[in-house]
C-alpha cells in the first residue's frame, strides 16, 4: 500500500499530540557507535536512547534515598 497524504496527514497529527521531540548532538561518529551498541542488544536507536535514559533517572532517584 502507498504511503498517501491522508496517512501522512495523521500521523504528523497523532506525533504532535502524543510525542515530544528532544534534539541532541554527539561528536561525530558517536551516531553509529550507539545504533551499533542497541543494534548489539536487539534494539533501535531511539528506544535504546529512552530506555538508557530513564534507567540512569532511576538509578539517580534511588541514590538519592
Amino acid at each position: 500500500m502507498a504511503y498517501n497524504e491522508k496517512q501522512k496527514e495523521y500521523t504528523m497529527n497523532y506525533m504532535k499530540e502524543k510525542l515530544d521531540e528532544i534534539k541532541f548532538r554527539v561528536p561525530k561518529g558517536q551516531k553509529e557507535v550507539i545504533r551499533e551498541h542497541a543494534e548489539k542488544r536487539g534494539e533501535k536507536l531511539t528506544p535504546f536512547i529512552v530506555r538508557a535514559i530513564n534507567e540512569t533517572m532511576n538509578r539517580d532517584n534511588q541514590n538519592k534515598k
